[in-house]
């Protein structure tokens, strides 16, 4: 090849790389932000979800807790018999 089109390809590669470098990052970019975007209303959705379910678990256990109890009873208890040898 010649110097003349050795310089040629370089100096398209530059321009090609100059003129496309702006879209390229901006599309990349515009996938990063919709990538975080994303994840944070999720990632929030998905922990009021969470923290309504939790509530709502909490909340039976502690009314099934509260009606399980029995009442008190009073019992007679006996003295246990200890022998010796």
């Amino acid at each position: 090849m010649s110097s003349k089109k050795e310089g040629a390809a370089i100096v398209g590669a530059a321009a090609c790389a100059a003129c496309c470098a702006g879209p390229i990052l901006g599309f990349l970019g515009a996938i990063g932000l919709g990538t975080f975007t994303g994840v944070l209303l999720f990632g929030v959705a998905g922990l009021l979800i969470a923290a309504v379910g939790a509530a709502i678990v909490m909340s039976r256990r502690r009314r099934r807790a509260i009606t399980c109890m029995t009442a008190p009873e009073i019992g007679a208890v006996e003295m246990p018999i200890i022998r010796t040898r």
